[in-house]
Formats: C-alpha cells, structure tokens, sequence
C-alpha cells in the first residue's frame, strides 16, 4: 500500500519518518485515500498491526494516535458549486477549456478546505512534481497567474 506500488485513485499507507533508540521507537505515517471511509480503514489496519506486534512480547506497548491533516476537498465543493462555477468561468474567459481532474496527494487547497475555506486547485504550469525533473512552464505559469485575476473579477460580478 506504498505511494510508490500505488496509483491514480487508490489510496496509501506511507511511513515516512523512522526514529528509535534503545528503549523507544517511533514511526509516523502518512495515510491518504480518495474516500473517507477507505481512510479510516487503512488507519485500524495500522492499530491492527501495532495490536498484532504488541502481542508478540509482554513487555511491549505501542501506542497508535491519530490526527487529521485533511481529507478529500470533494465533498466540501460539491456543497458549494459556485466555487468550481467560478472557477470555470474564469478560465474560461481565459480561453482555455476547463478540465476537472483529482490530484494525488496534499496540497494547499486540501488544507485551506478542512480548515474551513473550500479551495479547489488552480493549476500553475507545472510538471512531474516531486520528482528529479520537475520544471515549470513560464507561459503557463503566467495563464495561472492570469486566472486569478480573471477569478476576482468574476466573483466580484
């Protein structure tokens, strides 16, 4: 269930930080899925093998803790159309045909959502983000810059 044995629409368990020393271990994870529901069951999937390991040695405890970072921006723009409307038209004006697309993985539109500011992703010209050759394409950088723009104006219609 690693990022990287995974794609498109399914979600992942990643750890992603490894500390210990003699006495205490502590290994954190990032844990995502495009459903709610999924999540919370890749989460008892991780208190299940913490309960399984635990079993293996009296003398061992582990403790599992759970914190939302965010979840699926979805649910929350399906409650308020207008934001994607907007959007659309925006770009739109732009002359550009808007294409609705999921994004793996966290960004700030993910966290402005789940604090309460629904904030779906604008795109910003780049590519193979994360990766060694990530670049960005100036002149489609300048039509994100634009969209805001034309985004303002229409919400301020």
């Amino acid at each position: 269930m690693s990022p990287e044995a995974t794609d498109g629409y399914d979600g992942f368990v990643h750890p992603y930080v490894l500390q210990g020393g003699t006495e205490r271990a502590n290994v954190r994870f990032i844990v995502r899925d495009f459903e709610n529901d999924l999540l919370d069951e890749h989460v008892e999937l991780l208190r299940g093998i913490a309960a399984d390991v635990a079993a293996t040695d009296a003398r061992c405890s582990i403790d599992v803790e759970s914190r939302i970072q965010y979840r699926n921006m979805r649910d929350t723009l399906l409650r308020h159309p207008e934001i994607v409307a907007n959007l659309e038209e925006a770009v739109r004006r732009l002359g550009i045909e808007p294409r609705l697309t999921s994004i793996r993985g966290g960004t700030d539109g993910s966290a402005l959502t789940e604090m309460g500011l629904p904030t779906p992703n604008i795109f910003t010209g780049g590519h193979d983000a994360h990766s060694e050759r990530e670049w960005i394409c100036v002149e489609d950088m300048g039509l994100a810059a634009a969209t805001l723009v034309e985004l303002a104006r229409v919400w301020a219609e």
